[in-house]
């Protein structure tokens, strides 16, 4: 297997962006990440692009082959182009198949990307959309919404650990003062623990501010072998882990819901592909789609014990300048949410702060940075580890 390097990136402005189709916003990404890169149409050898419900918000299928056409690859270049699903970890996973298309000299210079138009549909038809990365049978049937799994979840979290509504607030304050600094941030308002608190109840004890937009927009990475990353790039970032784990899709089925455990096996992986731990990590991108997300992947990443993920960012620890800074980017809270490019996007937010462009947001002496993308409430974990030393 050869070592692999991220050598260009790119995202689009992440929000309602009534103006632009969904093929519009994922050349942007992709034409970007190859400029970036410094590399041609010509050198690229295949696409992976993660998208999960192209058929439901946009009425569009066949995604691969729609985005490499309109790329300009398909036609005289006939560059392999694949659509990758794996409801909100398709970013993640797409960028996971494009590491092992390079690591395993299948290819040499791969793009992956993610990208969804969600607000093309009305709240309900977005909704319903959503409600299929859950198990539709035995969960969406009966009336269950991810508002309404991920309330259960923090309700049973405060209930064994004593976590609260002012500790999850706690969470959204400190992604929107990240997302403030971000330029594609769907929302850069600062906010305060009393709005949060006093915003509309979606799912006790979940207010409207603990939770993640719907939101357009994509995001790009070029991949290349790491023997040959300088000779496109004076910054290339190196991938040092990449691992994936799946669970139960129903939540009723969980061992624990206050733990995901296929965060907890994913990360594990990844910290052993890499020869790392927790400690040597300098900052995370996690999967805050609600604010006790980011609480119980924090803990279950092992940056914080079980049940004092809400005791850590009460303390400011998971700030920029903090022990462990956590969603630099603003978060899927702050900076959007567009289910297929979300995990792609906290790859490029990684990229970005090892190479010190990060502008307001950046972690001094960043060195090691990882990601973490969860798909529906769980049952899908993708952890990549990155780092600025090959």
């Amino acid at each position: 297997m050869r070592d692999v390097a991220i050598i260009g990136v790119k995202n689009t402005k992440f929000g309602e962006l009534w103006d632009r189709s969904f093929r519009d916003v994922v050349v942007e990404a992709g034409a970007g990440a190859v400029s970036d890169a410094g590399v041609v149409g010509e050198k690229i050898d295949a696409m992976f692009v993660g998208n999960m419900s192209g058929g439901q918000f946009v009425e569009q299928e066949h995604i691969g082959a729609l985005i490499a056409d309109y790329s300009g690859l398909a036609k005289n270049l006939h560059v392999p182009s694949t659509r990758v699903e794996a409801a909100c970890a398709s970013g993640g996973l797409a960028l996971r198949q494009g590491i092992y298309a390079v690591a395993s000299g299948m290819d040499d210079i791969v793009i992956a990307a993610g990208a969804e138009k969600m607000t093309d549909v009305p709240s309900p038809k977005a909704s319903s959309a959503l409600a299929a990365a859950a198990d539709r049978e035995w969960e969406g049937i009966m009336g269950a919404t991810f508002p309404g799994l991920y309330a259960m979840i923090a309700r049973m979290h405060m209930h064994k650990y004593g976590t609260t509504s002012e500790q999850l607030a706690q969470v959204a304050v400190k992604n929107h003062q990240n997302g403030q600094h971000n330029p594609i941030a769907q929302y850069k308002s600062k906010i305060t623990v009393d709005s949060v608190l006093k915003s509309i109840m979606v799912a006790d004890p979940l207010h409207i501010f603990d939770c993640s937009p719907i939101t357009d927009g994509a995001s790009a990475v070029v991949l290349a072998p790491a023997d040959i990353a300088h000779e496109y790039t004076d910054t290339p970032i190196y991938v040092k882990a990449t691992a994936q784990a799946s669970d139960t899709i129903a939540l009723h089925d969980r061992r624990d819901i206050t733990t995901l455990d296929a965060s907890v096996a994913a990360g594990k992986r990844a910290y052993e592909m890499a020869k790392v731990q927790p400690k040597d990590i300098d900052l995370v991108e996690v999967h805050d789609c609600f604010t006790i997300a980011e609480i119980c992947a924090i803990e279950d990443l092992g940056f914080a014990k079980k049940g004092e993920g809400g005791i850590l960012t009460q303390n400011g620890e998971t700030a920029i300048g903090g022990k462990i800074p956590v969603n630099t980017s603003g978060g899927l809270k702050s900076c959007g949410h567009p289910v297929g490019a979300t995990g792609v996007k906290q790859a490029v937010e990684i990229v970005e702060q090892l190479r010190g462009e990060a502008g307001k947001r950046q972690v001094d002496g960043a060195e090691i940075g990882m990601t973490h993308n969860v798909g529906g409430s769980g049952a899908t974990a993708v952890v990549h580890i990155f780092s600025r030393d090959r």
